[in-house]
């Protein structure tokens, strides 16, 4: 008798248990990132008591036990967060975020983190968001993981301007005499902006000269501030070169659209070659006028070259000299071709214009926080509008999220049965994406769980029903001995 009571105590006891993964789904429907569980059952050993008149085994059962609890670890909705906020992050895909505490590593999905005081990037149980570090900007993925640093209340220093370069047409129909000018910000040492105004002045034909200043007051002195841009026919500025013309004779081949300057300080284009293409005897009489053309070597191999104007002078760097804010003198080079091979300065046929300019100056700027890209990337952001890498969020997968512990505060452990975690970057390795200013939400949906729930309500009810019949029979078997 007493086991049939053991029977249904055992369906009591698993009912329990899934009654109690059921409702702590429910509990943490709203907990960021959570896990929803599921309890299975199975049948305990059953006893031999004989045999059919055919020879088939008669067994009987002796209950059920939880013989395991899954974890759903699919992907919850991911929500933007409404207010923006870059310290919440989400992973789009597989993985966890990496953090420690007292030397523990952990596991978690949860990225609602929060910036400490000291700028550490914590959970918020307060663990450490490991990352990896980096070093003038460039991270260094060659090292473990480690906890992530922003830079709260720091001020990035100033910048003098090294470099300018503007994008500008110059009317060819305007007269000679007719200027034109293009303002430029620049920064000095200290971080101070300077108004700097570039003038173009039309000296002839396809020729301007220019002045750089600053506002008067600014600077004390100026040194290579003045030079002159040079255009071919269509309107392209030859910028300046050193004096390449080669030496007569030489044997050195070349081709059509071949340059050098020339004695005069023109631009020689190749425009057409006969025989060898090969240049030989006495150094050409260069033609002086834009546009004349040059026959080097009149003999079987010919060479001509049509002259396509003066090159551009601009000596640099332009530097400014005692600077009435007491920053150190201001030297800066003019990129006539920007970043690019295609000069930015053009003279066609239509009205003075300026268009995009950069400078590399800028001004110190106080920390206002950081924005993450997808790859993990913390960019911490000032308010002079520079960012700066500061670090990258670690990735973490394991073999066989089945065999992770869970172990409260959304976080996961590793066990033998799930392997080591496995450190890298977003988007590598099978590595989900990070979303930033997101958080994954619990994946538990509602309904199921209402469904399971009245399931082992029933299931729990049918076992007590079992115990209460268990016990009526036992109350008869004792009337009877009485």
């Amino acid at each position: 008798m007493m086991g049939n009571f053991s029977i249904a105590l055992s369906g009591l006891e698993a009912d329990s248990t899934a009654l109690n993964t059921i409702g702590n789904n429910l509990a943490n429907l709203n907990t960021t990132a959570y896990k929803g569980q599921t309890t299975s059952f199975e049948d305990l050993f059953h006893q031999q008591i004989g045999e059919s008149g055919a020879g088939d085994p008669i067994q009987v059962g002796s209950g059920t036990k939880v013989g395991s609890t899954t974890t759903n670890f699919s992907e919850g909705t991911l929500l933007p967060d409404a207010n923006g906020n870059s310290s919440d992050m989400a992973l789009d895909g597989n993985g966890f975020f990496l953090v420690e505490q007292n030397g523990q590593q952990s596991l978690t999905r949860a990225g609602n983190f929060t910036v400490a005081n000291n700028g550490s990037l914590t959970t918020q149980d307060g663990q450490f968001v490991l990352g990896y570090p980096a070093t003038a900007g460039v991270v260094n993925t060659n090292t473990n993981p480690q906890p992530i640093t922003l830079p709260v209340g720091a001020t990035e220093g100033a910048q003098a301007t090294q470099n300018i370069s503007v994008t500008a047409n110059l009317n060819s129909g305007a007269t000679v005499g007719t200027t034109f000018t293009t303002p430029v910000k620049i920064f000095d040492s200290l971080g101070q902006s300077h108004q700097a105004t570039i003038t173009y002045d039309k000296t002839g034909t396809n020729t301007w000269s220019y002045s750089v200043a600053l506002p008067a007051g600014d600077a004390a002195g100026s040194a290579n501030a003045t030079g002159t841009l040079s255009f071919d026919t269509s309107g392209n500025l030859i910028p300046p070169q050193t004096p390449t013309t080669p030496t007569w004779p030489t044997s050195t081949a070349v081709t059509v659209g071949s340059t050098v300057v020339d004695s005069n300080g023109n631009l020689e284009k190749v425009t057409s070659i006969s025989g060898t293409g090969t240049t030989g005897g006495a150094a050409p009489v260069w033609g002086v006028a834009p546009g004349a053309t040059t026959t080097d070597n009149a003999g079987a191999n010919q060479v001509v070259w049509t002259n396509l104007g003066p090159v551009s002078t601009v000596p640099g760097p332009i530097t400014f000299t005692g600077l009435a804010d007491g920053a150190s003198n201001l030297s800066f080079n003019w990129n006539l071709n920007g970043g690019g091979t295609s000069p930015l300065i053009s003279q066609l046929a239509s009205a003075n214009s300026n268009g995009a300019q950069t400078n590399d100056g800028f001004p110190s700027g106080n920390y206002t926080g950081f924005i993450v890209d997808p790859s993990g990337v913390i960019q911490a952001q000032f308010s002079n509008g520079n960012t700066q890498t500061i670090g990258q969020v670690a990735v973490a997968n394991v073999a066989n999220v089945q065999g992770l512990v869970s172990v409260g505060g959304n976080n996961f452990q590793t066990t033998g049965a799930s392997g080591q975690a496995v450190a890298g970057v977003a988007g590598t390795g099978g590595r989900g994406v990070v979303d930033d200013s997101t958080l994954e939400q619990s994946n538990v949906n509602i309904s199921t769980e209402f469904s399971n729930l009245i399931v082992a309500q029933r299931a729990f009810e049918a076992n007590s029903k079992t115990v209460t019949t268990f016990d009526t029979i036992s109350q008869d078997v004792i009337a009877m001995v009485r």
